[in-house]
């Protein structure tokens, strides 16, 4: 597949990069006149000029062009690119695709199987096709800022950009459905994803809950989840654990090796509902028990009895030997940086990692170079 894509930040090129890992021909057709994707210039960590390590994170294996599309001579060799393409992809404003003659109209007559999709903040054909958006707007209009951190705090986003990421790979699902369909009609389309649909579908059941019920979901203590508990965090001797009892077979398991007949014998707690109706208590009663033992402890005993994980800072999860067991951290060496470490792309096919290789440097490869 050769997919061309006029991206920048995250959610366009962190979706095109699991294409480009897969095997698919992805060109990043980038603008020199501003420098090409911005990220390029994300610090704090540079890799010489106009590359960082952010944007390497999110444009491996990928080519780079550049090209002025609102240039008679930028829209030509563009246009020859897209005879040679199966998918046109951009993560434009909802109004720019239209103005730059990106949508199926506009490239329909040079290659009727052509798919063009069109990631954006709002989408496109509304009243908000025009506003800028990212990533932690959506956060916060979707509902997903109030169902996250404490309850007494304050609204709080999560930690990273997983609305960005999230929208890129269903992007890049909608893409391939439609590539495929091209393939058996001969007929190309344009697909939509935007930030704000995606950032709403997250809710889950939280929305379903409120559609059907008018029940509206508040944030917990301790990152619980809504409705089965316990399923949080607790403090141990030296730090915090999370566990997750979500059916009756985990609290029990939870019972046999705390080994508190007080609690097991508690009538508060003999049910998922009265477990979730006695929270506060239950949380309190688990801290005592939790607390008398570092978390190594309860981890050496209750791994493989139930769900059971450390609450890591980003050193300590990145440190993790198992990462390394498992090759989640890859060697993609840069011309920079010989020794540039990513992490890996999680799919794996036949059991192997997909292999990876630093982005392309932002390049003025005349069209007629780039084999079709």
């Amino acid at each position: 597949m050769r997919i061309l894509s006029i991206e920048q930040f995250a959610a366009g090129p962190y979706g095109s990069m699991f294409l480009a890992d897969m095997g698919a021909e992805v060109i990043k057709i980038e603008n020199k006149d501003i420098g090409g994707d911005p990220a390029r210039f994300m610090g704090p960590y540079f890799l010489g000029t106009g590359d960082s390590l952010v944007f390497q994170g999110w444009n491996t294996n990928k080519k780079s062009l550049s090209l002025d599309m609102k240039t008679q001579q930028g829209r030509a060799e563009f246009e020859q690119l897209v005879a040679g393409a199966d998918a046109v992809v951009n993560n434009l404003r909802g109004d720019q695709p239209g103005k730059l003659r990106l949508e199926y109209k506009d490239l329909e007559a040079i290659k009727p199987e052509i798919v063009c999709l069109h990631i954006s903040a709002y989408g496109r054909h509304n009243s908000r096709e025009a506003w800028p958006g990212y990533d932690f707007l959506m956060q916060a209009e979707s509902g997903l800022m109030d169902l996250t951190g404490d309850p007494e705090g304050e609204p709080a986003r999560f930690g990273a950009s997983v609305i960005d990421y999230m929208t890129g790979i269903t992007g890049m699902l909608g893409l391939m459905g439609a590539v495929r369909r091209a393939q058996i009609t001969k007929q190309g389309c344009d697909v939509d994803v935007s930030l704000f649909d995606v950032a709403l579908h997250q809710l889950g059941y939280a929305g379903t809950w409120y559609l059907n019920e008018g029940h509206a979901s508040r944030r917990l203590p301790r990152g619980a989840h809504l409705s089965v508990t316990p399923v949080q965090t607790f403090k141990t001797g030296d730090g915090w654990i999370y566990i997750m009892c979500m059916t009756d077979k985990f609290w029990h398991a939870l019972l046999g090796v705390i080994g508190d007949p007080v609690l097991t014998a508690d009538e508060r707690f003999k049910s998922q509902k009265l477990r979730a109706e006695h929270r506060a208590e239950l949380t309190e009663a688990l801290d005592s028990a939790f607390g008398k033992q570092p978390t190594a402890h309860w981890l050496q005993v209750l791994t493989g009895v139930l769900p059971i994980s450390p609450v890591l800072n980003v050193r300590q999860a990145l440190d993790n030997p198992f990462l390394r067991e498992i090759d989640m951290v890859k060697d993609v060496p840069h011309p920079a940086d010989p020794k540039m470490k990513l992490l890996a792309n999680p799919i794996r096919f036949d059991g192997e990692r997909l292999q990876q290789a630093a982005c392309r440097p932002l390049a003025a490869t005349p069209v007629d170079t780039v084999p079709v």
